[in-house]
């Protein structure tokens, strides 16, 4: 084939920015790229173009990812080419996880750079970690030894070491299951455990990452014999890099600029983990002459899901917002998203299970539909509802709720009790017995036994629910009910409707996607809040918002209930993340209940406190809280006011009044459905001024 066929073979079905990316020259190259976007399809494009271009050989180029998943699509989509005739096989170029790439060039270099002593992969730290806590006197109970393993997991990540953790975690305010002197005694101890030895060392999956940049960054001839292998570089996800990562990418760079990333600061959801948004950020600082291309034509979603999603994302703040992406559907319209309000869960589960049916009923298969939720424990009500209604399942990324360790626990300790005849009022019966399982009276720290505390809360909820139905209720029958209601779940089939958790959901995609649970407390979840209403853990719970909106391709259905329970105070309000989204006229689908159904009130999208005032709810935030405004969009603002105002011959009010010019600064609109949805700006002046003000916007944040 000759050098412009296979030029066009590679770009014909590429859109023009997809294009710029992968022509962009040998060198640093940075792709923000949006939901959606066809990343995958332009960074292989852009290897296959390299290697068809004589820039590289295949066998010179470096692809990672983090997962095994997005490893094997690259894999694959690099083999598709290969079969194309591109000119040149792209099958032997390197597309594999950091761990896996680590684990390759370690084993290769290990004798050369330690000697004789042996190493031996920890597929599981938990046994080392549980004798290292026992040694500093910490519980080893399963949830405590897996959070600090996680602790561990987390500062070797940072790159911090034991001695540096207990400061560390002070001055990030980092949330951690013990004091931090302790903790920093088991990491230490752990890291001792691993050492058995001159003839044997121990290696967890970090250490295969430090162990290999150590290896290139500290003998010159493992450098020179890695840097002629691998020539090119191309990093995928690069928000979600950790120090050690970027570390090792260093190591394999060298004093080179062969990189390209791809990333979205906006989808950063994983800093729990370790992993940073700033070496996405501060490409083009370290770099300066780099090509920085911006993919934003979202061929995943309809207009109408990528409308919502940017007015999600327009209102967050922070450095990460600088770099937001403004979506533009290429799909043909759908349906609008819809919003509803629930007086209970139940209710809100039965109506999702109503409209999953009327779904599968028009023809949309159950494999594209998910529910979507912020923690695992929200699974059961949804299980429950889903098997009442005759709708297969599959729980993704975590275990179908009466399946989960503490919950088969639990049932086998309220077992016990009833064995023992055990008297008193059943709620209380079952929140004492499964207090030593972890029910305390307040969430606990530390990732593992919130969950533990989550799913035996969610089991403890449910009684009251059954209780406050059957007042007569006793503890043998509500256990075999729950036995019987345990037995009924449908098990896990491929062809069922998908419930995960909204981390478990990224990379993935539905034609039908039900967000549900979306009420203050669990998105954002309650420890985000305690962090304060702007925080940067608050502002990371609204991009995890923004991951479950964009995973939805056509239907969009958003909900909230305001009580656990039927029955029970409808005391929650609805997220913050709805406040000027959610419409006015959102109504209850389910049963009808003693009041009129409503919407969400104007809240404060800063505190969430109820607005009154015209000025807040233009705003839409009390006047007493922080403004992120952009001072130069509003000078800008003012400038354009003041010209169109003289063209009209009127004050400059009659356009818009300085209010709505602080809402627009604020808000960062990117699309007519997000300024209209500014209080004061109706379709004749969308009409009249919209375009001017749109286009205002998106000036302003291209600079």
């Amino acid at each position: 084939m000759s050098p412009t066929a296979s030029r066009d073979r590679l770009l014909g079905d590429l859109d023009e920015e997809q294009r710029e990316a992968v022509l962009a020259p040998r060198g640093p190259v940075c792709v923000l790229a949006g939901a959606g976007t066809g990343k995958t399809r332009t960074i292989t494009r852009r290897i296959a173009h390299l290697v068809t271009a004589g820039h590289v050989a295949p066998g010179q180029v470096l692809a990672v990812t983090f997962t095994q998943r997005a490893a094997g699509e690259m894999r694959a989509r690099l083999r598709a080419l290969s079969s194309d005739d591109v000119g040149t096989s792209t099958e032997s170029v390197q597309a594999q996880t950091f761990h896996a790439a680590a684990r390759r060039q370690l084993a290769y270099f290990w004798p050369r750079v330690v000697g004789t002593t042996d190493w031996q992969l920890l597929d599981s730290k938990f046994a080392v970690v549980a004798q290292a806590a026992n040694r500093s006197g910490l519980p080893t109970g399963t949830d405590n030894v897996r959070d600090l393993a996680g602790e561990i997991e987390w500062a070797k990540a940072s790159l911090i070491s034991p001695e540096d953790y207990p400061a560390t975690v002070a001055e990030s305010g980092r949330d951690i299951p013990f004091d931090a002197a302790k903790v920093a005694a088991v990491y230490s101890g752990y890291e001792a455990l691993k050492a058995r030895g001159a003839d044997l060392m121990l290696l967890d999956f970090d250490d295969l990452l430090l162990h290999t940049a150590a290896a290139i960054e500290n003998d010159a001839a493992v450098a020179q014999e890695f840097r002629d292998r691998y020539r090119c570089f191309v990093v995928d996800e690069y928000q979600d890099v950790t120090p050690l990562q970027q570390r090792v990418l260093d190591a394999w760079l060298g004093n080179r600029d062969d990189l390209t990333v791809v990333g979205d600061a906006n989808q950063t959801i994983y800093s729990f983990t370790g992993a940073s948004p700033r070496y996405l950020l501060d490409f083009s600082r370290r770099f300066p002459d780099a090509a920085v291309v911006r993919l934003e034509r979202d061929y995943r979603s309809t207009p109408q899901v990528v409308s919502l999603a940017n007015r999600v994302i327009s209102a967050a703040r922070g450095r990460m917002a600088g770099s937001r992406l403004h979506l533009v559907g290429q799909r043909p319209p759908g349906p609008n998203p819809t919003f509803n309000e629930y007086p209970d869960e139940v209710a809100e589960a039965a109506a999702v299970a109503r409209n999953v049916n009327k779904l599968v009923d028009a023809g949309t298969a159950p494999a594209e539909i998910a529910v979507l939720y912020r923690i695992n424990a929200q699974s059961e009500v949804y299980e429950e509802a889903l098997t009442e209604a005759g709708i297969p399942f599959q729980v993704r990324g975590g275990e179908g709720f009466f399946s989960r360790q503490e919950v088969r626990q639990a049932l086998l300790a309220l077992q016990r009790a009833a064995e023992r005849e055990t008297e008193g009022a059943l709620p209380e019966l079952v929140r004492a017995t499964l207090e030593p399982l972890g029910l305390t009276a307040e969430a606990p720290a530390g990732t593992r036994a919130r969950d533990r505390w989550e799913a035996l809360a969610a089991l403890a909820d449910l009684v009251d629910d059954e209780v406050a139905q059957r007042p007569q209720l006793d503890l043998r029958t509500l256990l075999t009910e729950l036995r019987q209601r345990a037995d009924s779940r449908h098990p896990p089939v491929v062809q069922g409707v998908t419930l995960a958790s909204l981390h478990a959901a990224k990379g993935l995609e539905w034609d039908a996607v039900f967000l549900v649970g979306l009420a203050d407390g669990t998105l954002p979840i309650s420890h985000a809040l305690s962090h304060g209403p702007d925080s940067e853990p608050v502002e990371e719970e609204r991009r995890l918002f923004y991951v479950g909106i964009t995973r939805a391709r056509v239907h969009l259905a958003l909900s909230w209930a305001l009580a656990r329970n039927p029955g029970g105070r409808q005391g929650r309000r609805p997220s913050r993340f709805l406040n000027g989204i959610a419409p006015q006229s959102a109504r209850d689908e389910g049963p009808s209940r003693s009041r009129k159904p409503r919407g969400p009130a104007p809240r404060c999208r800063v505190c969430n406190a109820p607005l009154s005032a015209s000025a807040a709810i233009m705003l839409r935030r009390c006047e007493t809280c922080p403004s992120d405004i952009d001072e130069q969009l509003l000078a800008d603002l003012k400038d354009w006011r003041l010209r169109i105002s003289k063209e009209m011959s009127v004050p400059a009010y009659v356009v818009f009044t300085d209010n709505t010019l602080i809402a627009i600064a604020e808000s960062l609109p990117g699309d007519d459905a997000a300024l209209v949805a500014i209080p004061g700006i109706g379709a004749r002046k969308l009409e009249q001024f919209g375009a001017d003000v749109l286009g205002l916007v998106r000036d302003r944040q291209k600079s």
